[in-house]
């Protein structure tokens, strides 16, 4: 690859880096903001090509296992906040899949990651076909053995 290309993919990426840390304060007028059980949960959602930009070995490029080969592949990113206190929720286990409407997901562990030093969580899903799709959110926060759950709307997927 060219040297521009890896400045232009950079870049790029950076730009959706600071898209999606910003979305908190958008998320709640567009439907990618819930709050269950004191939590509020933030949803981002980037197509996980995004991803492949990067040089191999670099960090975002190789978190959850690598970026997935094949098509209709997901980056999902939640972020957790008491919602009373507004601090972030850290160190909970989270589980995130996506399915058509009227499925059941199979959930996958989400890895906690940091992104501009604050602990965000993510993996990767498969969304066939055109849509639309909820997205599935598990929370188990610590200390606490009560599993949350949440469901969002994702409207659509590349064919």
């Amino acid at each position: 690859m060219t040297r521009r290309f890896m400045e232009y993919s950079s870049t790029a990426f950076l730009g959706v880096l600071f898209a999606l840390v910003s979305w908190a304060s958008l998320a709640g007028e567009n439907g990618q903001q819930k709050t269950v059980d004191g939590v509020s949960v933030y949803m981002g959602v980037l197509p996980a090509e995004m991803l492949l930009g990067h040089p191999k070995g670099h960090h975002e490029r190789e978190m959850h296992g690598g970026v997935p080969a094949g098509i209709n592949r997901y980056h999902v990113v939640v972020a957790l906040f008491d919602a009373a206190s507004g601090r972030r929720v850290t160190e909970a286990q989270v589980k995130i899949g996506g399915a058509s409407i009227g499925m059941a997901a199979s959930r996958k562990k989400a890895e906690p990651m940091l992104v501009n030093n604050v602990t965000t969580y993510g993996t990767y899903i498969t969304l066939p076909g055109p849509g639309p799709y909820k997205i599935q959110v598990e929370i188990r926060r610590p200390g606490s053995d009560k599993v949350l759950e949440v469901e969002f709307d994702f409207p659509f997927a590349r064919a």
